[in-house]
């Protein structure tokens, strides 16, 4: 595949942008890169030796990396719209009791794959291209991660999957998650798949105790995959973890060895100056969820002092929309909002977050290059109809980004050379059907939902 006549933006670090700018694709991956003229004059010839050559022209379109999602849940997609009888919630722990778990355990196995089939559509049409995700369904957890991996796998996106362990189900449900996560590694181990990646799921450590961590850090070591789980993101996990425990969230991760380079904490909202130190000194992963933070109004993420102090913080939605640019957007302005200036964060820290350090995230699962346009890396590769109407430089990238772009200009979708969406049409999956089924499995959800106390 050659893509011509685009005005590519390669998110590298210095940042290159290429007027009339062409890629090579090849085995999956970007094979060459440049101005048109020069990509055209070596591989113009529609065949190269042993591969055929599609020429797609972008026309003047920006041409970007596809997006990381470092954080979601595919299995929140049947809440838009679901009824929760009673007052509303006071509190994050009551949005927690009175939705998300209740709807988990409303779902089963078809459920599970068609939340996670709504979501890759909203994917591939707004150009993410890479998740990891979050999974929970305690009433159909054996199984559920390879339900969900074949969904990923008919889209043609990546994803890195895990299931949520926790102590809210029993110690019966606590020991299943921990099965379900094991037998899933084992099984991508088997069965190796350049867009399936598994990691260890846990829920808030307020849900889970010491029992339960220990034998979770021991099983994810063994089946070397990495941590991903939610961390301080109510002041009620900080709570729990003084009161029960006598020391903050991340202090007892740390003592029980689940603080690593291999850790992904989502969140981390409730964290003070000593907490970001270890996470810094741990060379552990923070993915940051803004619009989920504002709906759940848990409070602000202290996102620059962690990013000052060295941590790696990535960029999730939370189980948003993957409308990746709005999610840009709203980090930036949660925080001049949050901190009543407006010199706080800017374009360039998110930029840097969703693209530098979400890539440093999707690492820890993939090999190659991710979220950058150069040689060597997955071919990952969105066009956006953006025709800016002042220039466009290496410098000014950011703003045009974060103040122009929106996901919903998205027109083509590239996973590993293989086009997933060409004019907006969705090539993998059928939306039509999906949303139709999904509408079936959502009302079959939400009645058992509603039966339940």
């Amino acid at each position: 595949m050659l893509i011509t006549h685009g005005l590519v933006v390669c998110m590298t670090e210095p940042d290159r942008v290429i007027e009339d700018g062409a890629l090579l694709v090849r085995d999956g991956l970007i094979a060459d890169i440049g101005p048109t003229r020069e990509l055209l004059a070596s591989y113009g010839d529609p065949r190269l030796p042993g591969h055929e050559t599609d020429v797609i022209d972008a026309d003047g379109k920006l041409v970007l990396p596809g997006n990381i999602c470092a954080h979601t849940h595919f299995y929140g997609a049947f809440a838009r719209g679901m009824a929760i009888p009673g007052q509303p919630a006071a509190d994050f722990v009551q949005i927690l009791q009175r939705l998300w778990w209740k709807l988990d355990r409303g779902l089963d196995l078809e459920g599970a794959r068609y939340s996670a089939l709504v979501c890759l559509v909203n994917a591939i049409r707004h150009g993410t291209t890479t998740l990891i995700d979050h999974h929970a369904s305690p009433n159909a957890i054996d199984g559920s991660l390879s339900v969900i991996g074949q969904a990923v796998r008919q889209a043609g996106l990546r994803a890195a999957l895990c299931y949520e362990v926790t102590d809210r189900n029993g110690m019966t449900g606590a020991q299943a998650g921990i099965r379900e996560n094991v037998r899933f590694a084992q099984e991508t181990r088997r069965q190796p798949s350049e867009f399936i990646r598994a990691a260890f799921g846990l829920h808030a450590l307020l849900t889970v105790g010491d029992d339960t961590l220990e034998q979770s850090v021991e099983a994810a070591r063994e089946s070397r995959v990495p941590l991903h789980l939610h961390v301080a993101e109510g002041q009620a996990d900080q709570a729990h973890s003084l009161s029960e425990y006598h020391m903050r969230v991340i202090e007892r991760l740390l003592l029980h060895g689940a603080l690593t380079s291999q850790t992904i904490c989502a969140h981390c909202i409730h964290v003070d100056a000593h907490e970001i130190e270890l996470l810094a000194g741990q060379n552990a992963c923070v993915t940051h969820q803004p619009r989920s933070n504002m709906n759940n109004a848990v409070g602000t993420a202290p996102v620059i002092r962690m990013l000052d102090a060295g941590v790696r913080v990535g960029l999730g939605n939370d189980g948003f929309s993957n409308n990746a640019f709005a999610e840009m957007k709203f980090a930036d302005l949660l925080q001049r909002h949050t901190q009543a200036d407006p010199r706080a964060m800017g374009a360039d820290k998110v930029i840097h977050m969703a693209y530098s350090n979400n890539a440093r995230i999707a690492g820890l699962f993939w090999g190659q290059p991710v979220g950058a346009l150069q040689i060597g890396a997955h071919a990952d590769i969105v066009l956006a109809d953006y025709r800016p109407f002042t220039p466009l430089t290496a410098s000014n990238a950011p703003w045009h980004i974060l103040f122009g772009m929106d996901g919903s200009e998205i027109t083509d979708t590239i996973c590993a050379g293989r086009l997933l969406m060409r004019n907006r049409q969705l090539l993998t999956l059928d939306e039509a059907e999906i949303a139709a089924r999904a509408r079936e499995i959502a009302l079959e959800t939400w009645a058992r939902v509603q039966t339940m106390d």
